[in-house]
Order: C-alpha cells, then sequence, then structure tokens
C-alpha cells in the first residue's frame, strides 16, 4: 500500500534539501512500517515508506528502471491486480523484470505506454513518476480515489503526497484554511472533487492525471462515467454482476502476507466473505465491531435499523470463518479523538472515525490486508436516501435531508462572512451539472442518475477518504472491491427499478448472491456502521465540550456560538438531521484540536 511524497523545483537543488525531503518522507511512516527510501536529483526528490503486500524482498520504492533509451523513477501506493497479464504483455515487447512485484509492472507500463498507461490498469493506486529524459513529473490516481494523493503548487515547483501531514513537514506549505475550506469543515460529503480544506492544497482528482514540466502544470481525465441504455434482461443483469463479483474478489486475494475481510452481518461484506471463503485454499478470517453494553444501548433511526451481532453470528456459522469480535468502550473513544485527527490531518467525524479506527487496530493485529464492502450501497442503492429521493426529489444532496439553518452553530462573526446553505446550494448545483445525462431520460429515471452520480462523485470519496486515513494510521491495507471500475461502469447503467428488484434495496444484488448467504442475512435491510451511544460516553464528549467554550484560549470558541450549542450539552438532542449526520459536539473538539495542534490559520 505505502505512502508516498515528493518535491519539484525547477530553480534550487532540491537534492541540497535531503534532509527536508527525509522529514516528508518520515510522516509516512505509519503509511508503510516496513521500508523506506528516497531518490534525490537536482531537480526532483523522492521519498517513499512501504507497506511490503506483495514480492516482500523485491519491491523496494523508490524504483527506477531503463528501456529503449527512456529512463523513470517511480514512487507508487496501492495495489495493481491486473499486475500479471501486464506483466506478460509487457515481456512480449522486450521488457525484462528483476522482481515479482507490480511497482516494477506499473514502472515498465510507464515506459511502454506513457501516461497512457494509466488506462490499463485496474487496481487502486495513486503514484507519482518522474521521467529522467524529459524532465516530467506524473501525478496519477486511481478512477474512485480509493487511494490519495495531494499536492501543492507554488511559484517554481510542487510539493505532493499521500497525505497533507507529508507537505506540511516541509516549510514552503503553510496550513492556513479560507471560507472555502470551512465550507468543508463544516459539512460532510459536499466537498469538491480536487479540493483539500487547507488554502493552497489540492488532490489529484479521481480518474484524472496531473502532468508537470517546464511549460506548466496539465490537468488530463482518462476515465469518466458515460451514460448509455442497459440492454440486457433482469436474468443477464444478475448473472453479469455474479460474473464481475467473483472476477474482482478473486483478483484481491493475490497477497504474500496474511488476509482477512471485516464483516459486518449486512449483505455488502457477508457478500465479499462468503466469495472469498470459497476461493481461499483455507479459513478465511473475519473480524467485526460492537460496543460493550449496545444489547441495552442500542436506538434504531433511519439509518440503523438493527444490531450487527446476530447477522455476524449467522455468516460466521455459515461460511465456517476464524472470526474475530472486537468489543469497543464507548466511553474510550474520547480519548482516541486526537488520534484520528493526526490520521486525517483535518477534523473528522468524531466517533464514527474512533470506532472504524480501534476495529482496524484490532484487524491489524493479525492481517495486513482486508476486504471491505464499501461502494457497494453506493453503486447498486443501498442507503435509505435513495429510496426516498425515488419518491420525492429533495433538490439537495440525498444525505442531507432534514438538515436546516447549517450554519446555526456559527459565530455571528462568521456568520456574517459564510452563508453556509448558499454555499452547499452552489455546490449541489455544480455536482448535479456534472451528470452524465442519457437522453430522453426522464421523471425517476432522470433524478436517481443524478443521486448515484451524486454519491459516486461526492459521498463515495469521503467514506474512501474515511476508511483509507484509519487503516493507514496503523499500516493495514483495506481493499474494496465493490469499487472495481469495471463493476461500477456496469452498474451506472442499470436502470433503479432493476437495481430495486423485488422492491427492497439492492434487490438485484440480493437476487445475484442469494445462494451464498442464510436468508435472514440475504433478506436484511441496511443498518450503518455502529456508533457509540452509551450514556457515559454522551456525558464525557458533553463535559469536554463545555470545558472548551469556558476556555478564553480556546482557537475553536470564536468560530462557534456557545449558545446554539448549549441545547446539546444540556438536553438529550446528539444530532440533527434525517440520516444521523456527525453530531456537532465532538466534531467541536476535532476543530479545536485541529486550530491548536496544526496552528492553522483561518483566514
Amino acid at each position: 500500500m505505502c505512502g508516498i511524497t515528493g518535491w519539484l523545483d525547477w530553480h534550487r537543488d532540491v537534492a541540497a534539501a535531503a534532509a527536508t525531503v527525509r522529514a516528508m518522507t518520515e510522516t509516512m511512516a505509519c503509511r508503510g512500517p516496513d521500508g523506506d527510501g528516497v531518490w534525490l536529483s537536482p531537480r526532483l526528490a523522492m521519498g517513499h515508506r512501504r507497506l511490503a503486500v506483495i514480492d516482500i524482498e523485491g519491491g523496494a520504492q523508490p524504483m527506477a528502471a531503463e528501456h529503449d533509451g527512456a529512463a523513470a523513477v517511480l514512487s507508487f501506493s496501492g495495489e495493481i491486480y491486473n499486475f500479471r497479464e501486464l506483466r506478460t504483455e509487457l515481456t512480449g515487447y522486450g521488457h525484462a523484470f528483476r522482481t515479482r512485484s507490480d511497482t516494477e509492472v506499473l514502472l515498465r507500463a510507464y515506459l511502454q505506454w506513457g501516461e497512457e498507461a494509466v488506462s490499463r490498469l485496474t487496481g487502486m493506486f495513486a503514484f507519482a513518476v518522474w521521467d529522467r529524459r524529459t524532465e516530467t513529473l506524473l501525478l496519477a490516481r486511481d478512477r474512485l480515489g480509493i487511494k490519495p494523493l495531494y499536492y501543492h503548487e507554488y511559484d517554481g515547483g510542487l510539493l505532493f503526497g499521500s497525505e497533507p501531514k507529508a507537505l506540511l513537514a516541509n516549510d514552503i506549505f503553510v496550513p492556513e484554511v479560507d471560507p472555502d475550506g470551512l465550507v468543508d469543515v463544516f459539512s460532510v460529503a459536499a466537498k469538491r472533487p480536487g479540493d483539500a480544506v487547507f488554502r493552497g492544497l489540492r488532490e489529484v482528482r479521481p480518474g484524472w492525471t496531473v502532468r508537470v514540466d517546464r511549460s506548466g502544470t496539465h490537468h488530463r481525465r482518462y476515465w469518466r462515467l458515460e451514460s448509455r441504455p442497459h440492454p440486457d434482461s433482469p436474468q443477464q443483469t444478475i448473472e453479469t454482476i455474479r460474473g464481475l463479483l467473483e472476477e474482482t474478489v478473486a483478483g484481491q486475494l493475490v497477497s504474500d502476507v496474511p488476509l482477512g475481510a471485516l464483516l459486518s452481518g449486512g449483505l455488502d461484506s457477508s457478500v465479499l466473505c462468503a466469495l472469498a471463503a470459497g476461493q481461499l485454499d483455507g479459513k478465511l478470517s473475519t473480524y467485526s465491531v460492537d460496543f460493550a453494553g449496545a444489547e441495552t444501548d442500542f436506538k434504531a433511526d433511519a439509518l440503523h435499523v438493527s444490531r450487527d451481532a446476530p447477522y455476524v453470528a449467522a455468516v460466521v456459522e455459515h461460511l465456517a470463518t476464524d472470526h474475530t469480535e472486537v468489543i469497543l468502550d464507548a466511553p474510550s473513544l474520547l480519548g482516541e479523538l486526537e488520534t484520528t485527527l493526526a490520521a486525517r490531518d483535518i477534523p473528522g467525524v468524531g466517533d464514527l472515525d474512533v470506532s472504524l479506527y480501534l476495529l482496524f487496530r484490532e484487524v491489524r493485529r493479525h492481517t495486513t490486508v482486508a476486504l471491505s464492502g464499501e461502494g457497494a450501497d453506493d453503486i447498486f442503492g443501498g442507503y435509505p436516501w435513495f429510496a426516498a429521493e425515488a419518491a420525492r426529489d429533495s433538490g439537495n444532496f440525498p444525505w442531507s435531508a432534514g438538515i436546516t439553518n447549517r450554519g446555526a452553530m456559527l459565530s455571528a462573526d462568521l456568520r456574517a462572512r459564510l452563508d453556509l446553505d448558499a454555499a452547499i446550494a452552489d455546490r449541489y448545483a455544480e455536482a448535479v451539472a456534472e451528470v452524465p445525462r442519457l437522453p430522453g431520460e426522464e421523471g425517476v429515471d432522470r433524478r436517481m442518475r443524478e443521486v448515484f452520480h451524486l454519491q459516486i462523485t461526492r459521498f463515495l470519496p469521503f467514506l474512501l477518504d474515511r476508511k483509507d486515513r484509519m487503516s493507514m494510521r496503523l499500516g493495514l491495507e483495506v481493499r474494496v472491491p465493490f469499487c472495481d471500475h469495471r463493476l461500477v461502469e456496469y452498474l451506472w447503467n442499470v436502470p433503479w427499478s432493476l437495481k430495486r428488484l423485488g422492491d427492497q434495496e439492492k434487490g438485484v444484488l440480493r437476487e445475484a448472491t442469494a445462494d451464498l448467504l442464510p436468508e435472514k442475512v440475504v433478506r436484511r435491510p441496511k443498518s450503518g456502521f455502529p456508533f457509540g451511544q452509551s450514556p457515559a460516553y454522551l456525558k464525557a464528549i458533553r463535559e469536554a465540550v463545555g470545558d472548551l467554550l469556558a476556555d478564553p484560549s480556546s482557537p475553536a470558541r470564536p468560530l462557534l456560538d456557545a449558545e446554539a450549542l448549549r441545547p446539546l450539552l444540556d438536553g438529550d438532542q446528539w444530532s440533527t438531521g434525517t440520516y444521523s449526520p456527525p453530531p456537532w459536539l465532538p466534531r467541536a473538539l476535532l476543530l479545536d484540536a485541529w486550530l491548536r495542534r496544526y496552528k492553522v490559520r483561518v483566514r
């Protein structure tokens, strides 16, 4: 998986600043605990931290190679699942391989095809390749944005890295946040692709490349969803989905280190576990999470309709997996909030981050690679807001239903400068304008195409980013088979009525995999990732926010309205909105910790 970073400068000798490059690289140690490397030249320096998964002995980076007069150096994070097929093809072009790694395959694919190589890749990836002959830097990111890649341009150069912390280790990049960044801080899943909260920081957009040479910076989109009629019958669709899932899971089981799977007892993770268990030689290791006292503390809502535990037990018994249940103590979540902040480098979503982090921490004690079900709800339409939008168009981001007056918790001074409702409305309009329309599509089908595009380009990146940071903070590689671009492309054009086969969310997925699982799991309604609901946890959070509001030195205090927050401190209300958005109180604590720890200047 790994962490990458680098520094390009057309005027100064970056090789002479090797200590800074090594400091940037060291910030990525959590992503790559198994090794490190730095490559230096006058114009470009690259760093790499390695998590060894394939070809443990031979895949060290940065990696250099030459072929037919071309020479390049690569720093790469991710997995190329079709590397064996590409290796065979490249061998036919005369490439001689010295390792078994997918890294060398990617490097030689660039030497053979240049920037066009990225379209041949199946997998999750973010990489930087320096063409030594043309002095060109190419940054590239996978189609769905599974792996992150940030960059900062300045006069005469560019910094890049897997996480913001790599760039923050260089004095050239100064931590500031402007109104656009504050919109991202105070909202959820409304970030425009490419935005990155900090002023002057950008992400390589999913499905894009960024090429930098002496003539400037050039952006190219190499992948997009294409809308066209779906000619397959329901049965053909079911069979195609099943075949794609089997192929995708098989490709993602390749590993030279221990591999397991996350299991929630929901349809998506259970399907992955069933397919993986059927293809592995030995027992599949599975992992689930629950909270101590959940039997009495659990309260159902629109996104959490049932506890996972009974369904997890049914799948474990059915598949005979080697299962570990991770039991979390909800009050302890408060103590890990800043750990998740350090993982994200920006304020996150509170206990939803912490519970995922603690699950991954336990999983990492047993394995290095885990399969996860992210993406299934986004491409099959599993969340409750899909059906709600089909019944009535909200004219907004679907997951925002029930949220009114977004700026209510902000101070009067900040509200005068930042209209959150207007900003989100503008971002929604921009997002809808991007939808690739199908000529003649109207009514519910037209709206649902919008909803799926919003989901894939806004909400799914939010989930993938959370998953990447919480897992890679621990050096755990999490693979997401439902985000395979071939599956996403196929589902994109399957009509809403067929996706909801049998009048149940993800009906077509249920029919495609019904033979793999117990009936109660096949028919279980969607239920979200569990979160801490214990009275002790809620009390601890409220007390901590009360202390924050009473602290005159708090950098967050001038941005928040203490009186608006008071009902959340003194009453029973915890979150607002129909679909249980991340609650304000732990996010207020994260905001304060972020401004302090990162010394962020608010512009």
